[in-house]
């Protein structure tokens, strides 16, 4: 029992370590991108449209780590999913307004 125990304990921080991973990559994709999009003069419209589809593998490998962190903490598939695609959406919003930001003062991000 006690063995069991120490097993699932020293398991628990998995998918934690992959939300911190899968989330470190996503946004420094959004961030590299945002970066791109400002030294090519893209327009808001065009970089919110283009956003969604941007960084989708970083996107996608984040989504599947916050969906098994929460199913890992007792979540149902459809809360789990939903936290993801609230956590993604904040991400997608928050690049927005920092790109409407950097193009507003005509600055680049800093590295």
């Amino acid at each position: 029992m006690l063995i069991t125990t120490l097993l699932l304990a020293a398991m628990a921080p998995a998918p934690t370590a992959a939300v911190d991973t899968t989330r470190a990559a996503f946004t420094k994709c959004l961030r590299d991108d945002m970066k791109k999009s400002l030294e090519a003069k893209v327009e808001e419209v065009e970089y919110e449209m283009a956003l969604k589809a941007n960084c989708s593998t970083e996107r996608d490998a984040f989504r599947k780590a916050v969906i098994a962190l929460g199913r890992s903490g007792g979540d149902s598939e459809k809360v789990a999913s939903e936290d993801a695609d609230m956590q993604i959406e904040d991400y997608l919003a928050n690049f927005t307004d920092k790109f409407k930001d950097y193009k507003a003062n005509n600055a680049l991000p800093g590295e």
